[in-house]
């Protein structure tokens, strides 16, 4: 689960050109937040592999109140920078969960690694691979 929200982070990433163009292509053409979504699911993947009820009530609370509030400012943003855009592209694309692209797919640039580094996604990738090396040190540790 922690993969597929890389993942989902990644291609997110490799298409966003922040204050540049507003990005609703790639994962943008399927969630209005797609690194908010990756997000989620990463932290999912990692209460899995703690097997924690409390570590996931409490990052469940977490999600429940930070995100909602955070969205809706960037959204502010958003309207704010590209007006009736991002109005038209909010009534085709779901704030949160994915849905399959509607109409006709928009021109796009795709994917771009240079893009993915300049929005410094692969601090995603090294916290990740940390996450997971402390996780298994400590099951390793608890097993002698």
């Amino acid at each position: 689960m922690a993969l597929i929200g890389l993942a989902i982070r990644a291609a997110a990433a490799g298409h966003l050109r922040k204050h540049e163009s507003l990005a609703t292509t790639g994962p943008y053409a399927w969630t209005r937040n797609p690194l908010y979504l990756g997000s989620m699911l990463l932290a999912a993947g990692f209460l899995l592999a703690t097997a924690s009820w409390a570590a996931a009530v409490l990052t469940g609370l977490y999600l429940a109140i930070f995100y909602p509030g955070v969205i809706r400012r960037e959204e502010e943003e958003l309207r704010a920078e590209y007006g009736n855009d991002f109005d038209e592209y909010s009534r085709r694309v779901p704030l949160f969960w994915p849905r399959p692209p509607r109409g006709a797919a928009r021109a796009s640039a795709g994917f771009s690694w240079a893009r993915y580094r300049r929005n410094r996604e692969y601090q995603a990738l090294v916290g990740t691979l940390l996450g997971y090396g402390v996780l298994a040190a400590l099951m390793l540790w608890r097993s002698h």
